[in-house]
């Protein structure tokens, strides 16, 4: 059953019995400490629905999007993810942090933003690593599966969640080596100076570890001591470190200080690192550009291509020179003037939305000198996806929201969704600290003839 048809009946059936229309967004308060959550202020009306050959193909293109960025190496720089850090406009600091990771595998643990248009899901980027947020999302399934009406909709057309922070814990024990029945000491580790901000957080989603057989104990770096053959925080020694603080943190003055006693100690194998620091490598937009670039093309199987022309928008570093676009060469400054309202300039490797210039938001003045800032510096060139809108439940009538889709990969592949959204329909970056963003859970459907 198409997602739509799922949508339809809903609200047809939300029509038919009345009742509030805040109704749900009640039920999430009641059930949820919501400001410690990933959906921060506030929740939508209603979930949304994906029907399964939907979250089939999103779960098939989303794994072939791993593989090819953790094939990048070895496809196109021949073995030297060194190369690729620089090419992707990582600092020789940030380089050198990459490289210790050694033969650790990038994580398998993602959260794809994806927008959705006409033609299907687009990747807008790609958050690869522990570092990522929003994996508390099936909080808000479970809070609106205990009114009936949920319950019996969802049951009645063989609908389903998935949990992504059991998919978290799952990866987590596959990739650092914790089989099911041990209890591993994790030290969720974030950065001082953002520590604060997060800790009531973190112990919020401890909680939902704690059933798992994590013992999930947030902290902070400067909070942990490496010594006698171990890590220790607060007396205990810790199995592996989870973390929180980013690449960009080495860059702080302190930065290598801090980081570094538990990268050693993780050389030694006296801890492990959950995720390591390779993740922000294979994450960052310069990733997707190289894969975007038609010069990557004869390196990926035409069932690789398949996918990754599904799923990929047009995306290339900010660069002089010629570039293809519908199979055509222009020179890429002429391009982007040209199709400004189509464009989005980000930098490679930051996160939250920061330094992102829509295009159709800024003056040709304005972005012409964006461009220039940028070109040659680690920023990429993105085409412009217009999302669909889903209409809502609302005092007066029904009302359209924008939605940005959170997909989550794990060991398992897809794991499960959360999901943000706007009013403005030219928003091109969703973050739940927004004051305007609002959030909302999904359920798919697990078979094809369910009707």
């Amino acid at each position: 059953m198409p997602a739509d048809s799922i949508t339809a009946q809903y609200l047809s059936e939300v029509a038919r019995r009345g009742g509030p229309p805040d109704e749900l967004i009640t039920v999430a308060r009641q059930h949820i400490d919501l400001p410690l959550t990933s959906y921060g202020h506030d929740v939508l009306s209603r979930p949304v629905f994906l029907g399964h050959a939907t979250v089939t193909q999103l779960g098939e293109d989303l794994a072939a999007l791993h593989e090819a960025l953790v094939a990048i190496p070895d496809r196109l720089f021949g073995g030297d993810v060194a190369a690729f850090a620089r090419a992707a406009g990582m600092t020789d600091v940030q380089v050198t942090a990459i490289r210790r990771s050694g033969d650790t595998p990038p994580t398998t643990l993602s959260r794809t933003d994806i927008f959705r248009d006409e033609t299907g899901f687009g990747a807008l980027e790609v958050n690869l690593g522990s570092e990522i947020g929003g994996l508390d999302n099936a909080m808000l399934n479970r809070a609106f599966l205990t009114q009936p009406f949920v319950a019996d909709f969802v049951a009645a057309r063989g609908l389903t969640y998935l949990d992504s922070i059991d998919a978290m814990a799952r990866t987590l024990r596959a990739e650092c080596g914790f089989p099911d029945g041990t209890r591993p000491v994790v030290a969720a580790t974030d950065w001082p100076e953002s520590f604060g901000d997060t800790e009531e957080v973190l112990r919020y989603s401890a909680a939902e570890l704690a059933p798992l057989g994590i013992d999930f104990r947030p902290c902070h770096l400067g909070q942990l001591a490496v010594r006698d053959g171990k890590v220790w925080l607060d007396g205990t020694p810790v199995d592996v470190i989870y973390r929180i603080f980013l690449i960009e943190d080495l860059l702080a003055p302190e930065g290598p200080d801090l980081i570094d006693p538990v990268l050693r100690a993780a050389e030694r194998g006296e801890v492990k690192i959950f995720t390591p620091l390779n993740g922000s490598l294979y994450g960052s937009k310069a990733a997707l550009a190289l894969l975007s670039d038609e010069a990557s093309r004869p390196c990926y199987s035409a069932a690789e291509l398949a996918h990754l022309d599904r799923i990929l928008p047009w995306t290339r570093m900010v660069r002089p020179g010629p570039v293809t676009v519908n199979g055509e060469q222009v020179d890429l400054a002429e391009y982007a003037a040209a199709e400004r309202e189509d464009l989005l300039i980000k930098p490679t490797a930051l996160h939250g939305g920061i330094g992102v210039v829509q295009g159709w938001l800024a003056g040709p003045d304005e972005w012409d000198q964006q461009l220039k800032s940028a070109m040659g510096a680690p920023f990429v060139l993105q085409r412009r996806i217009r999302p669909l809108a889903e209409l809502f439940p609302a005092e007066g009538g029904l009302q359209p929201w924008v939605l940005g889709w959170g997909a989550f990969h794990g060991i398992d592949g897809y794991s499960g969704m959360i999901i943000r959204a706007s009013l403005n329909p030219d928003v091109a970056v969703m973050n739940m600290t927004f004051a305007e963003v609002s959030g909302t859970c999904c359920f798919h459907q697990v078979k094809p003839d369910v009707t």
